[in-house]
Formats: structure tokens, sequence, C-alpha cells
């Protein structure tokens, strides 16, 4: 199936409820084109000689483990080991 998002035009105003179903898409492919341009710098379309089936749980796993490289890299940023001034 595929998902695309809601658009508007000079007669028909994209309403609320379409806004937020637009925001929770841009999420979900922010994480897929993120991963797709990991694959693009580490070049690994281009090395991969395997079993198509193969291939297809490796390009699956690349956005989960970008997810917990990109959650990892917030949590140590957002910790401020800084004391604060009283």
């Amino acid at each position: 199936m595929i998902v695309t998002a809601f658009h508007d035009s000079r007669t028909h105003k994209v309403t609320p409820g379409q806004k937020a179903a637009n925001r929770v898409l841009t999420v979900g492919r922010a994480t897929v084109e993120h991963g797709v341009a990991h694959l693009k710098n580490w070049r690994i379309l281009i090395k991969l000689r395997t079993d198509p089936a193969r291939a297809t749980h490796l390009l699956r796993a690349l956005p989960v483990l970008t997810n917990l490289e990109v959650n990892r890299c917030r949590a140590i940023y957002s910790s401020d080991s800084r004391p604060q001034p009283a």
C-alpha cells in the first residue's frame, strides 16, 4: 500500500486532522530518508552482492539502527552535565 500526504488547492484546504496525518507521515518518511542517505554515503548498495532476501533484511535493519543512533545522540547531547548556578 502506498500512503501519500494530503494536499490542498485553491478550492479545497487541508483540515486540521489531515495536517496531523501529514505530520505523522512526515516523521516516518524522515527516518526512511535518513536510512537511504546512509546507504548512499556508505555505498552499501554498490557493494552489496548477496541474495535479495538477505538484502531486504539488511535494508530493513538500517533505519532501525539509524533511529537508535539518533536517539542515543539526542540523549547524550540533551543531558547537561554542567552544574547549574545557584
